[in-house]
């Protein structure tokens, strides 16, 4: 599916503006200067990044709560799925994604993408378990920590009737019977759009057990 998947193919799945489409172009061709520098991705990646990287993002928007407008997205990396989905929903009222990612190097392009992009975010270099409290309606994370150590994040950054959306691989039942163990929570599990055996979690109302274990 990913063969030819360029930024037209992008905006025909998406519906996203010209204007907006413009700014996800300035931000690969900004991912591919600083590519040459540093990895921020793995080898290969940057020649499916519409399909692997943008619209692996992008799929996040429709399953989302409508009208959230603050955002947190956990080890940003690159910009996936956090700067994309800024980007595509910067003209909602009252928008911010938070950026969090305690690589500095990555944190500096982040910050770059930002700029270049005009889009409502912040970076936050430093580790999650360690910011103060974020209190957003979306929390976001792909390709971060097992689901239960994502919960605990989670439970720290959600605002009250908040949501995570977590983009996950194989293991995702796996992850979900281990989470079970210490924390109990609504979850919505939605087949990804680009990755046969991939999942996305959506989480509601996650809250320890009574029986006081902890995640892991």
């Amino acid at each position: 599916m990913s063969a030819g998947f360029g930024p037209a193919e992008f905006q025909a799945r998406t519906n996203v503006s010209r204007e907006t489409l413009d700014r996800l172009k300035a931000y690969a061709a900004l991912l591919a200067e600083w590519q040459a520098r540093m990895n921020l991705l793995a080898a290969g990646e940057l020649d499916d990044i519409w399909w692997r990287h943008m619209f692996d993002s992008a799929q996040l928007v429709p399953i989302a709560p409508e009208n959230a407008a603050r955002w947190a997205d956990l080890g940003s990396g690159a910009g996936f799925p956090g700067l994309v989905l800024a980007v595509m929903l910067g003209e909602r009222p009252g928008m911010h994604m938070s950026l969090v990612e305690s690589n500095a190097r990555k944190a500096a392009f982040l910050r770059e993408s930002v700029r270049i992009t005009g889009a409502p975010a912040s970076v936050l270099c430093a580790r999650a378990e360690e910011l103060a409290p974020l209190r957003a309606e979306i929390v976001t994370a792909r390709a971060l920590s097992p689901l239960p150590e994502l919960l605990e994040i989670l439970e720290r950054h959600c605002a009250p009737r908040g949501v995570g959306l977590f983009l996950k691989g194989k293991g995702a039942a796996r992850e979900l019977t281990q989470a079970r163990k210490a924390w109990t929570f609504a979850v919505d599990t939605l087949p990804s759009q680009t990755d046969p055996g991939g999942t996305i979690l959506r989480i509601f109302s996650a809250t320890r057990s009574s029986d006081g274990l902890s995640p892991g």
